[in-house]
């Protein structure tokens, strides 16, 4: 795959474009009385490139050095091997196999990854989805999006074989092929967006999603009673009754943490690998056709 991502230039807006005004066709302004006003800005600001285009050879060998040593420290530590022992257990491999059905491949989004080249836990986090691409075969291509990409990153991340996206889908891809949506520690707006997007049992049904877990939502919503806090999480807590969740910070996989925090001498307070990680779960949507979503929907 080639080094460098293209990323085409934004054109600058016209003042005098900022707002087009569709009026209603004279055989309908009785029964269309209203303006229809497009705001041609918001499709401008549906396309991206990154905002530090600064780069050099030098600094992005830097960058893939640093991957390299995250991938290989990563893949020797118990974190991944029980990681990886859960994803090979029937309760989860099982669903990851009819989720992918006869497409043969699932590709992967990944969404709200951070900064690569400025902290840890963002290489961590690629780092384990480059290894599940490396392990799992029907894993297939591997699609990244966050506006703080540089462009040093996004040469990088093309480098090791994913494609930087130049629309700022703000989460909201429809899954109309097996897609595993990879999102530990995004926003609950980026999960919203997702979900009300893919509104729809044969959609849903597409989606596997690691992330946040949606159960410590529902659990943070129903003790702090605040309305407005539970209508921002209403997609969240609508959909819970028809996922699976299995979550990773089982005990199993805190002591494999403890672990690689022993074996390196890190502080666990300070952790990287835990500050990646801690709090995320795998979500299977498993929708009956013949399910009423209408009754569930917010």
């Amino acid at each position: 795959m080639a080094s460098s991502a293209k990323t085409p230039a934004l054109d600058k807006p016209n003042p005098a474009e900022d707002w087009t005004v569709v009026l209603p066709r004279r055989g309908k302004q009785k029964r269309n009385f209203h303006k229809v006003i497009i705001h041609e800005r918001q499709k401008q600001e549906q396309l991206w490139t990154p905002a530090d285009i600064e780069t050099n050879p030098e600094r992005e060998s830097k960058l893939m050095q640093k991957i390299q040593t995250c991938i290989r420290k990563l893949e020797s530590s118990s974190f991944w091997l029980k990681f990886l022992d859960q994803l090979q257990t029937p309760e989860i491999f099982d669903r990851f196999l009819k989720a992918v059905g006869s497409e043969g491949k699932m590709q992967m989004v990944i969404y709200g990854i951070g900064s690569i080249e400025s902290y840890e836990p963002p290489r961590l986090q690629l780092s384990l989805a480059i290894l599940m691409k490396r392990m799992f075969s029907w894993i297939g291509e591997v699609e990244v999006f966050d506006p703080v990409i540089s462009l040093a990153e996004s040469k990088v991340l093309t480098a090791l074989g994913c494609s930087v996206l130049t629309v700022n889908e703000q989460g909201r891809r429809q899954a109309l092929r097996p897609t595993m949506f990879f999102m530990p520690h995004c926003d609950a707006e980026l999960y919203e967006n997702l979900l009300e997007e893919n509104w729809r049992h044969d959609l849903l049904s597409n989606m596997t999603l690691f992330g946040n877990s949606f159960e410590a939502y529902e659990e943070h919503v129903s003790e702090c009673k605040i309305l407005r806090l539970a209508d921002s999480r209403k997609h969240i807590i609508a959909i819970r009754q028809f996922v699976k969740e299995l979550p990773i910070d089982s005990r199993k996989h805190i002591v494999a943490i403890r672990q690689f925090v022993k074996e390196r001498s890190i502080d666990p307070f300070s952790d990287d690998l835990f500050r990646a990680f801690h709090g995320s779960s795998w979500h299977f949507f498993d929708i009956d056709p013949h399910s009423d979503l209408c009754d569930a929907k917010p």
